[in-house]
């Protein structure tokens, strides 16, 4: 019954247009009080918050991805891998999936990736004849590759509240993302074989590839520089992405000569909006955790879920439908600070790794970025290719499918996730 209650109340305060920081650490005070604790619980959570180490990763990783953005590199980088990939059948939408991959490799940010690859593949496809809601569909799902492909903020933000290594949570999610790509490319391609319509591109010359790739070399050597040194022990995420926005600088600002002043600036700001935003979120969310936390909620729940759900598959079955509820509703970093400190102590009953709960809460985040109606992505694209939200979501539709089908073999083959991690 107080589940249903506060879940009702939050409702409530999210459908009468509260922003999602303050509906939930309002309602967490609103808890905390009615419930006898004390309210200064609220400030001392709110400072535990926002002085975390790892949670610098988050800005840098923005501000590399939005100087990345305004220094054009997204249409070097597009531009190389569709000089390479190009002639295949359905050659552009194989360009504009490699190219979200290797993005989404550089960034963490879904919004990113698909604004920046989109804004060069839209006009792109769409002129070479390519069906306009597949087009939209296809960079709206590619972009959500920038929270699963390491490095992602998402995995960042849920290795800061479960207190799990955010290297091993970036290393777990390469196989999923990896074969994400290649779901993506194989539907791409089967698409272009029987619906048609694109025009089909000559095969580019070695020397136009060599070109191309030259322009790319310094995005590429980028990505590289920060798996590299994730991966190799190097750095930490925050160290990498505060390297990242160096190298970041130095490749549109000295090497390309392509970001001004004022597209700086616009970097910096816009940086800085999603930045507080996002730290509002994780405050907000914060509190109303502690208040859960303090309520026994989660303990209730993983009670409940002992009692009535007796096999890891439909536990896995249920969460998956509760968080594509939650979607509808809630984006993608609320979702991950709202309900893993609701879910992951009965996933952990269950029996499973935290470190692949943790991948598999991702994936079906990226399925909540391209839902109705607070789906960031559809917002992006179709503020991008300026058409209508109805487009968008109807061209996501196959590609949502593409992604509950990566959970369930997720789920069938748990090492597609943990092997890289723990067993290489």
């Amino acid at each position: 019954m107080t589940i249903a209650l506060i879940l009702i109340v939050l409702f409530t305060l999210l459908l009468a247009g509260i922003p999602v920081a303050f509906a939930l650490g309002g309602l967490g005070l609103g808890m905390l009080i009615f419930g006898g604790f004390s309210p200064l619980m609220a400030p001392q959570a709110l400072l535990s918050t926002l002085d975390g180490f790892i949670l610098l990763a988050v800005p840098l990783f923005l501000l590399m991805s939005n100087i990345l953005l305004k220094g054009g590199v997204g249409r070097d980088l597009y531009e190389a891998v569709q000089a390479w990939v190009g002639h295949w059948p359905g050659g552009l939408a194989v360009a504009t999936i490699i190219s979200c991959g290797i993005f989404a490799a550089i960034s963490g940010s879904s919004v990113a990736t698909a604004a920046t690859i989109g804004t060069v593949a839209i006009p792109e496809m769409i002129s070479r004849g390519y069906e306009k809601r597949f087009v939209y569909g296809l960079l709206a799902a590619g972009g959500t590759l920038g929270i699963l492909i390491p490095p992602s903020i998402p995995m960042i933000v849920y290795g800061f509240v479960t207190e799990e290594s955010v290297i091993a949570l970036f290393l777990a999610g390469i196989g999923p993302g990896l074969m994400l790509v290649a779901f993506f490319i194989v539907f791409s391609m089967i698409h272009a074989r029987f619906i048609g319509g694109q025009e089909a591109i000559p095969k580019a010359t070695w020397d136009h590839r060599w070109k191309a790739s030259r322009r790319a070399l310094a995005p590429f050597a980028l990505s590289a520089l920060i798996i590299a040194g994730l991966y190799g022990g190097a750095f930490t995420p925050t160290e990498a992405a505060a390297i990242g926005f160096a190298a970041a600088l130095i490749i549109t600002g000295l090497i390309l000569r392509t970001l001004t002043w004022e597209g700086f600036k616009e970097a910096a700001f816009e940086a800085m909006a999603t930045t507080v935003a996002i730290l509002l979120i994780v405050a907000g969310a914060k509190i109303f955790g502690k208040a859960i936390a303090l309520y026994r909620i989660p303990q209730e729940v993983s009670m409940f879920i002992g009692q009535n759900i007796d096999t890891p598959l439909l536990f896995i079955i249920v969460v998956a439908i509760v968080l594509l509820i939650m979607g509808l509703v809630f984006e993608a970093l609320s979702m991950v600070l709202i309900m893993t400190p609701v879910l992951l102590p009965a996933a952990l009953l269950m029996g499973f790794d935290p470190i692949w709960f943790g991948v598999f809460m991702v994936i079906m985040v990226e399925c909540a970025l391209i839902t109705p109606p607070v789906g960031l992505n559809l917002y992006v694209i179709q503020s991008v290719a300026r058409t209508t939200l109805g487009n968008v979501s109807r061209g996501v539709l196959p590609f949502l499918g593409l992604m509950l089908f990566t959970v369930v073999v997720l789920y069938v083959w748990p090492d597609l996730a943990l092997y890289i991690p723990f067993k290489w």
